[in-house]
């Protein structure tokens, strides 16, 4: 039975194939389009699921989207009115995308499955936004029964909620309701403190570490009502998202000494600290709520998903500090991901089929559900160009990558099936050298062209994990934030509050600084080699050539740009940066062999449509 699940109109629309139950297919039309966040109608996306899967015209059970459109339309129409005259420039900008696209989607889905060539279906579902996101995280989950939270801006009405998952089946137990939304409290801090609201939030969370905690109490006495139990009410005196087209207004500038910061000005003592402030508010939050679940329901694992969850630094905690014997969040916690759910939601609760779990062992196939280009079609496409490459055997390739990597060179990693998520995950990565002090201002300088301040993730042999960090279990998705082990620690001499963030970044404090926060924290991705032999093997060569079985890896993107899907992405990427190699499937690229760049990319035509 092919099930195709659908999420767009807002950010990161994606599509996802369910087939008998297995997730075959999923991937964010962004991937397709090089439109970071694209939110239109995943039509690329569907293309591929549908050709990935084997599924020909007509063949289509059931497609389901991710949210209800005409709730989510009567909750933005209620708050308008609810505000008026207030608001009208934002009503005016909304309404016409609504009657010309949002609340014809029945018909958006029918065309555009007319048009991939699949047929139609009369099979058509609309879960809700949270539902979806709630399914996503407990249905692929090693678990049999958990509780689950999902946490984000808004979905219909729904911003937080707690269900229970049992067997093949989840149940609603508690609601916070717009406008009072974690979510949208991290974004008006996200867009204040001048990064883009749905896309900087990891930014805040990387520049909390350099802050102090001031404005806490502020934020508490002020902005927000946290409850015993989680839930929270907020004070909308100093938010402007339900008349405005900003976030935050005067009164929220003034609580905090001056007007928002403006993009790509300088990063002040204030930015940092506001930042390091709302984090340690969303943690609190975050905390209560999961010990509130637990105590409704008593189970011992938790299930996470929305865009909250993508903080991982909260999650470690979570894990830490919680009630849960164990933790699992859906790698694709956001936006995406409520395309998988919807589809899973069907082929349980609808259709109850039956669901097992093992208790170890989750059914996202580690997150690679994206394309993959074989050996052949790389060459062919590298020597229609005329673009000089070496290739190697499997025996080979493995130890070459490491000692390039040891040689302290950037190697960009286009390997097997595309990531599903907004993380890479060693397919479609950018590796380096962890123990290098100087890796991570090379990597945001001379590669990703992106703020100085953020930190790189690690990507870790799984069964040396607790080698390198206060961790006893894997971390597959890079969704987990732990300390770096105290022996690997360095001390440092000075107060470090004196100097800027660009020096406070180049201070080595650890054997592997390149992937140590300032706070001596990392956000860990645990390779397997059940789950990916190839990544696994370049770590495991790495380890044995230096002792150490840990690796930088980044996304394989420069900033504005999502992360690179076809072999040609992977060529410009690689060629428009400072990279030294390309490694595409057995396939690699020296940099200083390759032609001049503006002589190639002016007439290239994309030789990879996946259609």
């Amino acid at each position: 039975m092919n099930i195709l699940g659908i999420s767009a109109f807002y950010h990161d629309a994606a599509a996802c194939l369910v087939q008998d139950g297995r997730i075959s297919a999923a991937a964010q039309e962004e991937r397709f389009t090089r439109k970071k966040h694209d939110p239109d109608f995943p039509i690329n996306a569907v293309r591929y699921c549908l050709a990935e899967g084997g599924v020909a015209e007509g063949e289509i059970d059931a497609v389901v989207f991710y949210e209800k459109p005409l709730t989510k339309f009567s909750r933005i129409l209620k708050t308008y009115f609810s505000v008026a005259p207030r608001g009208l420039r934002s009503y005016l900008m909304a309404m016409p995308l609504w009657m010309q696209e949002k609340l014809w989607i029945p018909a958006e889905i029918e065309g555009s499955l007319r048009q991939a060539g699949a047929g139609t279906t009369d099979k058509m579902f609309f879960t809700e936004h949270h539902e979806s996101h709630a399914a996503s995280a407990f249905f692929p989950s090693p678990f049999q029964d958990a509780v689950i939270l999902t946490l984000d801006g808004v979905g219909e009405w729904t911003t937080t909620s707690i269900w229970h998952g049992r067997g093949n089946s989840i149940r609603l137990l508690e609601e916070v309701q717009f406008p009072h939304s974690l979510g949208l409290l991290y974004s008006a801090f996200t867009y204040f403190t001048g990064f883009r609201v749905n896309s900087g939030e990891y930014k805040l969370m990387g520049l909390a570490p350099y802050g102090e905690p001031s404005y806490v109490e502020v934020i508490k006495e002020n902005l927000i009502d946290i409850r015993g139990d989680g839930s929270f009410r907020l004070n909308m005196d100093y938010f402007s998202y339900l008349d405005d087209l900003r976030m935050t207004n005067e009164k929220f500038s003034n609580l905090f000494g001056g007007p928002a910061r403006q993009p790509e000005t300088e990063i002040s003592q204030r930015e940092m600290d506001l930042a390091r402030s709302i984090q340690v508010v969303t943690e609190e939050i975050v905390l209560k709520v999961a010990q509130h679940a637990f105590n409704l329901t008593g189970e011992k694992y938790l299930c996470l998903a929305g865009g909250v969850a993508l903080n991982c630094v909260a999650n470690g905690r979570v894990l830490r500090e919680g009630p849960f014997e164990d933790i699992w969040i859906q790698p694709a916690a956001g936006d995406a991901g409520g395309a998988l759910g919807a589809a899973l939601f069907v082929w349980h609760q609808i259709q109850g089929n039956e669901r097992r779990a093992d208790g170890k062992n989750d059914s996202m196939a580690g997150a690679y559900l994206g394309p993959s280009f074989d050996d052949d079609e790389i060459a062919a496409w590298l020597k229609a160009h005329g673009l000089p490459f070496t290739q190697l055997p499997d025996a080979e390739l493995e130890s070459e990558v490491a000692r390039r990597i040891n040689d302290q060179t950037v190697v960009g990693l286009f390997q097997g099936r595309m990531e599903f998520g907004p993380r890479a995950l060693g397919n479609r990565s950018i590796i380096g050298d962890a123990r290098s002090p100087k890796m991570q201002s090379v990597l945001n300088l001379k590669i990703k062209y992106r703020e100085s301040f953020r930190p790189f993730a690690p990507s870790c042999l799984e069964e040396r994990i607790s080698d390198y960090f206060e961790i006893d279990r894997p971390s597959p998705y890079m969704l987990l934030v732990a300390p770096v082990c105290e022996g690997r620690r360095t001390s440092l001499i000075g107060d470090e509050d004196k100097l800027r963030v660009m020096e406070r970044v180049n201070r080595s404090r650890s054997d592997i600084p390149a992937i140590t926060h300032v706070d001596y924290s990392a956000r860990i991705q645990s390779v397997a080699a059940g789950t990916n032999p190839r990544y696994h093997g370049i770590i495991k060569a790495f380890d044995e050539l230096t002792g150490f079985g840990i690796i930088i890896n980044t996304s394989f993107n420069v900033r504005g740009e999502p992360i690179v899907c076809t072999p040609e992405d992977a060529y410009r990427c690689f060629m428009r940066t400072e990279m030294d190699y390309l490694v595409m499937g057995n396939i690699i690229l020296d940099k200083k062999e390759q032609p001049e760049w503006a002589d190639l990319h002016e007439n290239w035509q994309d030789t990879f449509p996946l259609d």
